[in-house]
């Protein structure tokens, strides 16, 4: 993007032909990769995004910080044609609403690093751009209008909002100009201000976007289930954001294609009974490349915390559901932080940490109650035979 007069238009016709896909160019920073940590409300909103997928055919492919943080293509009536929407997503700003003034804002006066010219500067590929900022903050009143979707009522480009609004960005930053040769008009015609105000309506929206899905094809997921799917989700994101255009672009680049066949694969896994043979907990085992002598205690615990769970001693025990419980809350923990890169370990030694959390819990319990050290890591092996747990990483 510079600060000049718009390019004619047989130029930027001229242009056209020579501006690659968004698919296929090298981002022209890599920022994001490099700094990973504390990004759970983007992948957070990355995972939102991708659950549109699985409603929205038009949504073909999800890059998860390769041009944006975010940048959603799309399908157009124009076949030859796709949209991209770029994302900036803004969670760690000052507790203050953003103004115009903030949105035009450069770091330390240099050109180019303004919210809204960063956002202007993705144009300069063949798709047609739209552009999203995305907000844990509030807008002021002036920017209110751009919280009303593209090309809704009230949103012509020749209304008094849209034009007060041009008036002020032209005061501040006059003659912007993307690559493509379309200016501050442009980008108001074609943003939406999306306002998310915290992390966990976010997952709480997610959580129910999961049911709605899974219900509409005929499933249903138990909310153990949901937030098991879930956390694949967004360990999925977490590592196409980790990694780099090159060599590993397409890890960066989510489809619908592969997006739907996961999910497929991931609910047939999550709605099939366990079965008494621990069928599933072998195939985990193996993935994790666990030893075949470990994988054949691990399932001869589950069977007999199976057993257990029918005779007297177990069923009578009011402490064992809450126990129960507590397997299940750490499990879920541990592979929360796990997926989040909290824990940088391989699947040997997080299937060791598990382990050493049943016998922490066992080492817990008050003196004179009997061992259980075998009826939790049962329990636990029992919740991975559920495809509630993996030792090893996601890998779609």
């Amino acid at each position: 993007m510079h600060d000049g007069t718009q390019d004619n238009e047989g130029d930027k016709e001229d242009k056209a032909s020579a501006w690659p896909s968004v698919d296929d160019a090298k981002p022209l920073e890599e920022g994001g990769p490099v700094a990973r940590k504390g990004f759970n409300y983007q992948d957070e909103i990355a995972v939102s995004f991708l659950l549109d997928m699985m409603d929205d055919q038009s949504i073909v492919k999800i890059h998860c910080e390769t041009h944006d943080d975010i940048l959603i293509v799309r399908a157009t009536e124009d076949v030859d044609q796709n949209c991209a929407e770029y994302v900036q997503v803004k969670a760690t700003e000052p507790n203050q609403l953003w103004t115009v003034a903030t949105l035009c804002q450069r770091k330390d006066g240099k050109e180019g690093t303004s919210v809204l010219e960063r956002s202007l500067s993705h144009d300069r590929h063949q798709e047609q751009s739209r552009f999203r900022i995305l907000t844990l903050r509030q807008v002021s009143t002036e920017l209110k209008i751009l919280t009303n979707q593209v090309g809704s009522v009230g949103r012509e480009p020749d209304c008094e909002g849209i034009q007060e609004l041009k008036q002020e960005i032209d005061n501040k930053r006059p003659s912007l100009v993307s690559p493509k040769g379309n200016d501050c008009v442009f980008w108001l015609e074609n943003c939406y201000w999306d306002e998310r105000h915290d992390e966990e309506s976010i997952r709480t929206h997610n959580r129910f976007h999961v049911y709605q899905i899974s219900s509409a094809q005929a499933n249903t997921l138990l909310q153990d289930a949901i937030d098991s799917l879930l956390d694949d989700m967004r360990g999925w994101v977490k590592g196409a954001g980790a990694a780099s255009w090159e060599p590993d672009r397409d890890k960066k680049i989510i489809t619908r294609d592969q997006l739907t066949t996961w999910w497929d694969q991931r609910i047939a896994e999550l709605t099939s009974a366990g079965g008494a043979s621990g069928g599933k907990l072998v195939r985990k085992m193996k993935a994790a490349h666990l030893p075949q002598d470990v994988t054949s205690l691990a399932v001869d615990l589950r069977r007999r915390y199976a057993k257990s769970l029918r005779t007297p001693r177990y069923a009578d025990d009011e402490n064992t559901e809450d126990l129960l419980s507590r397997v299940r809350a750490e499990a879920i923990s541990l592979r929360s932080r796990y997926i989040a890169g909290q824990i940088e370990v391989d699947a040997l030694t997080f299937h060791t940490m598990c382990l050493d959390r049943m016998d922490a819990i066992n080492d817990e319990r008050p003196a004179g109650d009997p061992d259980r050290s075998s009826f939790l890591k049962g329990c636990l092996y029992d919740i991975a035979d559920r495809c509630l747990l993996r030792f090893e990483r996601i890998a779609p």
